[in-house]
């Protein structure tokens, strides 16, 4: 069972201390630093670590030893962002039991549940040595969030509750306050998420590609050199934390990135201001470096059944498996594979897009019986069978039974193979009439012919697809594939172009009813099924919801944030969860599915078994990869 996260919010009215644990300064030098502390060009490790560092969790783990290169493989230049992931720096963050705690901050205040006062430690500095203070928040929130030419749109929709935006406040140089006057159960899980709320930016570089602090012809100057538009351009591609693209861009990770793009190599450097430390008082990570190599996405799995990967899950999948497990039995790679948990609503599910911008395909997409009987027309034993030995869950969209809101009744809704029950609501909707091929005919005519727009990234998609499209001519409808890329996949999702895509479900099917319930309602551009209402709740452009259920859907995700009591958080996520199954937003296909994790064997405190989770969990980042070492020094 995975653990319950930590109540942060339902103490009304009593004051809540967020601390993370401390340790004194270490007592030795990091060896890889040594020479640039012997020849003065960096400060001792005394001089280089908080007052009070953050001490990280060693339950089940050892202390280790310095050094090494850590290799990962990866498919595209974009996937550098991934370090930002595993890295797993957050001002707050979840431990190993999903429990939030501070991080890089040393402790958060909370009021109420409304006043957040946030308190970093002191002596805390960037990735270059230049001090991390509150200027880093108020440069981010006066001169980028509400600034017209970085922030068109105001804050970012995280830091909304509702319409209204926070009162922010510098108390002093290692203090801010943000204060809503209602409580706000969103703020600090958006800190710690994978993709997480970025309240600061190093004001000390970012200062010289912003207008307000650098004159017009230096300006001009670097945004030709850098050939970039304007400084708009220039600022937000300077300013990326997340995508870690920019290597001059001061960090608050374990390691940042050296290479710039393109390039097929990427070398990532250990932080000798990182924030961490061990029982012993040694400061993180053990590691000193980290390569990232591109190949081919079906090169991945081979590659790494080889020995040419340290750590990897990415791009690993199920049928993976027996191959890794022989080349660890056979000795042909120094490695262990070992099966994680996952935790997504599904492994794979089908969105109907019910903002698609044809107005036909758009009516039946969003006609419920329509969608019912898609999901009925999934034979999910057969793809469990097939493609995952038996070992998944035939399950449609939901929470996992892991989860303390799983109900065995919601996970089957819709779920369970019924030809004729398929049938019957097809004729339902008037799609009685078929061509000669036995393809039902949609009301303008043209045959029922459905194109899932994938985003092209394992042939696992496709082998799930390549069986739905036998299913779903037993009623009469016809399945085609387009295999694109991720970003295409989503543009068309947008522009509403695309009518159904395939993706992974739910993001997290291990909810507590503390855990925002943002997935089930419109509130994300980037939601698959209905991006244009998202668009809207994020931006208010797009469109509103215009369904009943959608919008009960949105009054319940707005009325769960100003909700204190855990009981009534909980009958509002049962309801969301009813709602969202029995309309089959998404048409969860298979879910539990295992995930391989492949590991050097001298690579320690590697988890024998773990979540495996975008959020909450950030995949490896939860486990902190700045714990791992190397037995052999390697």
């Amino acid at each position: 069972m995975i653990g319950q996260p930590l109540n942060l919010l339902s103490r009304l009215l009593l004051p809540l201390l967020l601390f993370s644990s401390t340790t004194a300064h270490a007592a030795t030098e990091v060896p890889y630093l040594e020479a640039a502390v012997a020849n003065k060009t960096l400060p001792p490790v005394s001089e280089r670590l908080p007052e009070t560092p953050s001490q990280a969790h060693f339950l089940g783990k050892t202390t280790g030893k310095y050094g090494g290169r850590m290799r990962m493989l990866m498919a595209k230049a974009k996937d550098v962002r991934m370090m930002t992931v595993y890295g797993y720096a957050r001002l707050v963050g979840s431990n190993e039991d999903f429990r939030l705690e501070a991080d890089i901050l040393k402790s958060v205040n909370i009021k109420e549940g409304r006043i957040f006062t946030l308190t970093l430690r002191k002596g805390h500095k960037w990735s270059d040595g230049q001090p991390f203070t509150s200027e880093d928040f108020r440069f981010y929130w006066e001169d980028v969030a509400n600034n017209e030419d970085l922030s068109p749109f105001g804050p970012p929709v995280a830091l909304k509750l509702g319409d209204e935006l926070p009162k922010f406040s510098v108390i002093d140089e290692q203090t801010v306050r943000y204060e809503w006057s209602k409580p706000n159960h969103y703020f600090l899980p958006s800190l710690a998420a994978p993709s997480p709320l970025y309240l600061y930016r190093p004001a000390h570089y970012l200062k010289q590609f912003h207008k307000k602090y650098t004159s017009a012809e230096e300006l001009a100057a670097a945004v030709k050199t850098s050939n970039k538009k304007n400084w708009r351009k220039l600022f937000l591609r300077s300013a990326d934390h997340y995508k870690f693209t920019n290597p001059e861009l001061p960090t608050l990770q374990p390691w940042f990135n050296t290479t710039a793009s393109p390039s097929e190599r990427f070398i990532f450097k250990r932080n000798p201001y990182f924030h961490r430390v061990d029982p012993e008082g040694n400061q993180l990570p053990y590691i000193d470096e980290v390569e990232i190599n591109l190949a081919s996405n079906s090169l991945i799995p081979a590659k790494a059944g080889a020995g040419e990967s340290d750590l990897q899950a990415r791009y690993i999948r199920m049928d993976n498996y027996p191959f890794l497990k022989e080349a660890q039995k056979s000795g042909t790679a120094d490695i262990n594979v070992n099966l994680w948990q996952t935790a997504r609503g599904s492994h794979i599910a089908l969105f109907p897009n019910l903002t698609s911008a044809d107005p036909v395909w758009r009516k039946l997409l969003r006609d419920v019986r329509f969608r019912r009987a898609l999901s009925m027309s999934i034979d999910r034993d057969e793809i469990n069978q097939s493609i995952y030995f038996g070992l998944a869950l035939a399950t449609g969209d939901t929470a996992l039974p892991q989860s303390p809101l799983y109900d065995e009744k919601r996970s089957t809704l819709w779920a369970s193979t019924d030809y004729d029950q398929a049938n019957k609501l097809l004729d339902e909707i008037s799609l009685t009439k078929r061509d000669n091929r036995g393809i039902r005919l949609m009301p303008d005519g043209e045959p029922l012919e459905i194109l899932v727009q994938s985003a092209g990234e394992s042939t696992e998609e496709s082998d799930v697809l390549e069986l739905i499209t036998d299913s779903w001519k037993k009623v009469g409808i016809q399945l085609y594939t387009k295999a694109t890329q991720r970003e295409v996949l989503r543009n068309r999702v947008f522009s509403g172009e695309a009518h159904m895509s395939i993706f992974f479900g739910l993001p997290n099917g291990i909810p507590t009813a503390e855990m925002s319930p943002a997935q089930l309602a419109p509130v994300q551009q980037d939601q698959l099924q209905w991006s244009q209402w998202g668009r809207h709740y994020e931006t208010g452009e797009g469109d509103a919801p215009d369904l009943p259920e959608a919008q009960r859907l949105l009054e319940l995700f707005t009325q769960w944030g100003g909700t204190v009591e855990f009981e009534e958080k909980t009958k509002i996520w049962q309801e969301m969860l009813d709602i969202y199954a029995d309309q089959v937003y998404s048409i969860g296909i298979i879910s539990g599915v295992k995930q391989p994790v492949i590991s050097h064997k001298t690579l320690q405190n590697v988890p024998e078994t773990g979540v495996f989770n975008w959020d909450p969990g950030s995949f490896f980042g939860v486990y902190r990869p700045d714990t791992f070492w190397f037995a052999n020094g390697k």
